[in-house]
């Protein structure tokens, strides 16, 4: 079989088992894709990783991750107005970051044509919320594209590559979690490789480019110009199942699937249309079906977008069809799985809904809470920090691995919005704050994405507060990506930005940490620690592919006297008790790094000796 790299250039059609996130790069490279660019948010760092399977110097087009979503995508905008296709890819709540900027594109010309992959999340699986960005769609004049399964990710990027290149536009390929990493056998076509060619930005022949009082007009009269033909374009997208039933269903995307799964041998009970541009809609499909049924229920994930268009275009047309919506609360929330289409469909035919004859018991799932990695050396930091902070003080959290310090035991970081947030808001809580210590994190990457403009108004206007950078030299939570770290030392910056009380210290000295913590919350100015430590979770994976397949794990003696705070303070997983009451090492999670060791008021923790091997490091080489 051949690497997933040169699997994804190869010159024939192939047929593979794929998730939607790695069919995705094939229709990339078919599709002649010259640039491509992103900030790493899951659902789509998957996208990032089948990228980074083509050898470089083989890869047929230039890849990057940007600081953050916004310069991405604007990356991404520069190349096609100067003729090249390009594609930006993020997740839901990248669309926030990168609006000031999105919102202009559908008033421009891109004459190499720019598609925009989201990675939308019902379910906040991995996200702060259930953002449903087909809203942005309305607001920027934008089309909108919401594949079913793997093959149509592929299906569906091709064709959004085609039309954005015909109409000079951008369009968005809206992915949820589940079609990112739904798992098919996927057919694709064939690769000709393409030349670069020439720039060809020319102001005078596709401009204005300039969004100013004189030029608006003009350039939104064109966008919507360019959405009239993409509503045209959608009837292509729009597929109808007719039984000649009386009911039928208005769905799109994954729920499609699900409401397939739910109604099993009843499927010939029902019509349904489906829609593969989500907006514009096809006005023509909608009206032909809404004639031809007297109920119609509207399938949607999260807000009643589809809906209120359906309900609108019925009003309009006169059309005296039973249009059946979102029934309540719970229909808004979460993602429509088969179980939840189960449910939402029950509300309203159940007589649609298959009830297999075996069915299976109820199982009994123990919930597992997240939790931060054995090793961590986030750990250190906010068990300290919960040992020295009063319940009064205040710590303000951001988005990375680090936001887990808000749960049991540490409680550390009472406020989340948005990347970057933390030092304006720890900047506002500190206002006429006299008794109360402040405390806010940055991860390194978020310092580099978002967490420079805050701590510039910190120095600028004088602000009290302390904040802890937490650097482990990579963009963890989302896949171990690149960040600009590697080569911008986080202290210079800082310096510059004119901030006068900056400490560093490895967390896994533990006293040392303390003692800085303490120094830093009792200076009455604005100030930062920098708490480094590499992530060990990306430490040991490329060990393990060098091949050391063993460290020096920790053990627990005799000097132990149960009091506990390995487990209830510092909560290392690794630690845990025996049906006796006996605290002991689960080898299958330790790593050996020894940060647990000055935790434990007894010192009953040392590393469990063993004869080394030539494959073996020892505790020192792991530091």
């Amino acid at each position: 079989m051949k690497a997933l790299g040169d699997m994804l250039i190869q010159r024939e059609p192939f047929s593979e088992i794929v998730i939607g996130n790695t069919a995705i790069v094939r229709a990339m490279v078919e599709s002649g894709v010259k640039v491509v660019t992103s900030y790493p948010g899951s659902p789509t760092p998957e996208i990032a990783e089948a990228i980074n399977s083509i050898k470089k110097e083989e890869r047929p087009f230039y890849f990057e991750f940007s600081t953050n979503e916004k310069v991405a995508l604007e990356v991404a905008f520069g190349a096609s107005i100067n003729g090249y296709t390009s594609c930006v890819f993020f997740k839901s709540v990248g669309m926030n970051v990168v609006a000031d900027s999105f919102v202009q594109l559908s008033m421009m010309e891109l004459p190499g044509g720019m598609v925009i992959v989201i990675g939308d999340d019902p379910g906040a699986n991995s996200s702060q919320n259930e953002q449903d960005n087909r809203h942005y769609a309305r607001l920027s004049y934008t089309p909108i594209l919401e594949p079913k399964d793997a093959q149509e990710v592929y299906e569906m990027f091709l064709k959004a590559v085609e039309y954005s290149k015909k109409l000079r536009s951008p369009v968005i390929l809206r992915l949820t979690t589940h079609t990112a990493h739904f798992k098919q056998k996927v057919h694709f076509g064939s690769y000709v490789p393409s030349d670069l060619g020439l720039p060809i930005f020319n102001v005078k022949k596709n401009g204005p480019y300039i969004p100013i009082a004189n030029n608006v007009p003009v350039m939104k009269r064109k966008a919507l110009e360019k959405l009239s033909e993409w509503g045209k374009i959608s009837e292509e997208f729009a597929h109808t199942s007719k039984n000649n039933s009386k009911r039928g269903v208005i769905t799109a995307g994954l729920p499609y699937l699900s409401l397939l799964d739910v109604l099993g041998d009843n499927v010939e009970k029902v019509d349904i249309l489906r829609l593969g541009m989500v907006y514009p809609l096809p006005r023509k499909a909608i009206i032909e079906f809404l004639k031809s049924h007297e109920e119609v229920k509207i399938l949607e994930e999260l807000d009643d977008f589809i809906e209120q268009y359906v309900k609108s275009i019925a009003y309009e047309e006169g059309i005296n069809t039973k249009i059946i919506g979102k029934i309540d609360l719970d229909d808004w929330i979460g993602e429509y799985t088969p179980e939840k289409v189960k449910i939402v469909l029950k509300k309203v035919w159940p007589d649609l809904v298959y009830e297999p004859h075996k069915k299976v018991g109820n199982i009994r799932v123990i919930q597992r809470p997240p939790q931060l990695c054995p090793g961590c050396g986030h750990r250190p930091v906010f068990y300290v920090l919960s040992k020295i902070l009063s319940k009064d003080d205040i710590s303000v959290a951001d988005i990375g691995c680090h936001t887990l310090g808000f749960l049991e035991p540490y409680e550390v970081g009472q406020v989340l919005l948005s990347m970057g947030h933390s030092t304006g808001t720890a900047s506002g809580l500190s206002l006429f704050n006299k008794t109360r210590k402040v405390v806010a994190f940055l991860g390194d990457s978020t310092f580099f994405h978002a967490g420079l403009p805050g701590i510039i108004n910190a120095v600028f206007n004088n602000h009290n507060f302390t904040l802890v950078v937490m650097e482990n030299g990579t963009t963890a939570m989302t896949g171990h990506q690149d960040h600009p770290g590697r080569k911008i030392r986080i202290r210079n910056l800082l310096e510059a930005m004119g901030v006068k009380h900056i400490w560093e210290v490895d967390t896994y000295q533990i006293d040392k940490l303390e003692e800085v913590l303490k120094q830093a919350l009792d200076t009455p100015e604005f100030n930062v620690v920098i708490a480094k430590h590499p992530c060990m979770l990306k430490f040991t994976r490329e060990r393990r592919r060098k091949g050391i397949v063993k460290v020096p794990q920790m053990s627990v003696t005799n000097k132990c006297t149960l009091a506990s705070v390995c487990i209830t303070k510092f909560a290392c997983p690794s630690f845990q008790r025996d049906l006796e009451g006996r605290i002991y090492v689960n080898k299958d999670l330790c790593i050996g790094d020894g940060s647990c060791i000055g935790v434990c008021p007894s010192g009953a923790l040392e590393f469990e000796k063993f004869e080394k091997a030539d494959n073996t490091e020892s505790a020192g080489d792991l530091k």
